[in-house]
């Protein structure tokens, strides 16, 4: 009897051997979530206090027609069809325009940052804005934590806020210093650079040491895509305030910055700072080029961009403008209240 219920007994473990088998064989042939990743990408927000404060209601309008931005369709040189929900907004930089300074004996910086948390919230829930928004800094937003001189500190906001973006459960890897950060979308990686990756401004550029101090955005990248994408080969989509363009951002610089993330799947870099556009970039003699995004003011108007599987489009949503020309004055701009598209991109992901 015994030998037969310790047969009994191994059959049963057997066969539930055989049946753990059978799942861990179909949980590893289950294919990866379809990659399906909208989301939109805007900078130079330049919110003003005391002077040129109708910026702020261009601002608004922008954000009124990324709200609805469903309504609209790609076009068809893109391929057409229904713009899918975006996931969320960034905003690469120059979120305010003064970043520590006072007028008349009136503080601007703070103000300015006001106007930004009730446009843009964070979480889609808390502004005018109706998705998650991931901002980082640029130029005109201040200075490292510690030195600013009108007692507000616009680095200070923004690692509070990723301390919130943490505890949500947003962030696949943040910086020491709590201002680097970078996030998945299906398995899409995004990292914020802040205002260049590089970790410290090079020597041979004189400009504002202090204000345009990378804080080290190249050592971050270097880590956070090692330790989060590896040989994966997942895309990957960069971000800063400044491009390629930039002269303050030293070329030696921009080429230290293409080799960190040369081994891996880059397929998009977006920044803000000197104007809108596409184009590819790679410096001298390297290959990938990568595919850059100058993503423009948002008073003007705002990129949606898809990831689709391996196809990757593009477009930038822009304000039709009324050009108003008078010999010896200024041109005088009037938005008609329409949207047109423009800079529109298709490529395909690698992989």
């Amino acid at each position: 009897m015994r030998r037969c219920n310790l047969a009994f007994a191994l059959g049963r473990l057997a066969v539930a051997a055989a049946l753990l088998g059978l799942v861990r064989a179909a949980t590893a042939a289950e294919p990866a979530k379809p990659r399906n990743v909208t989301f939109l990408a805007t900078s130079d927000c330049h919110y003003d206090v005391y002077e040129n404060e109708d910026r702020n209601q261009r601002n608004r309008d922008t954000i009124e027609q990324m709200n609805g931005v469903g309504a609209a369709e790609w076009p068809a040189e893109t391929g057409g069809g229904p713009i899918a929900r975006p996931r969320g907004v960034l905003v690469l930089g120059d979120v305010i325009d003064d970043g520590d300074r006072e007028l008349q004996g009136r503080k601007q910086s703070g103000r300015q940052y006001e106007f930004f948390r009730a446009d843009f919230g964070l979480d889609g829930t808390d502004g005018r804005l109706k998705y998650p928004v991931f901002e980082g800094w640029g130029n005109h937003d201040g200075p490292p934590v510690g030195a600013e001189k009108f007692g507000f500190s616009f680095q200070a906001e923004l690692k509070q806020r990723h301390q919130t973006r943490q505890q949500k459960g947003w962030l696949k890897g943040l910086s020491a210093n709590g201002l680097h950060y970078s996030w998945d979308w299906d398995d899409v990686h995004f990292v914020q650079l802040n205002i260049y990756p590089a970790d410290q401004q090079n020597a041979q550029i004189r400009y504002s040491p202090k204000w345009h101090d990378p804080q080290g955005a190249l050592t971050f990248l270097k880590e956070d895509l090692a330790k989060h994408v590896g040989d994966s080969g997942r895309p990957v989509v960069l971000m800063s305030h400044c491009g390629f363009d930039t002269d303050w951002w030293h070329p030696d610089d921009w080429k230290a910055a293409y080799e960190a993330a040369k081994p891996y799947r880059v397929a998009l870099y977006l920044y803000g700072h000197s104007g809108t556009g596409v184009r590819d970039w790679a410096p001298t003699g390297e290959s990938p080029r990568w595919l850059c995004v100058n993503t423009g003011q948002t008073e003007n108007g705002f990129f949606v961009v898809q990831l689709d599987g391996r196809r990757l489009r593009l477009a930038y949503r822009l304000k039709q403008w009324h050009i108003e020309k008078k010999p010896g004055q200024p041109d005088k701009r009037t938005w008609n209240g329409q949207w047109e598209w423009k800079w529109t991109k298709t490529a395909t992901l690698a992989g």
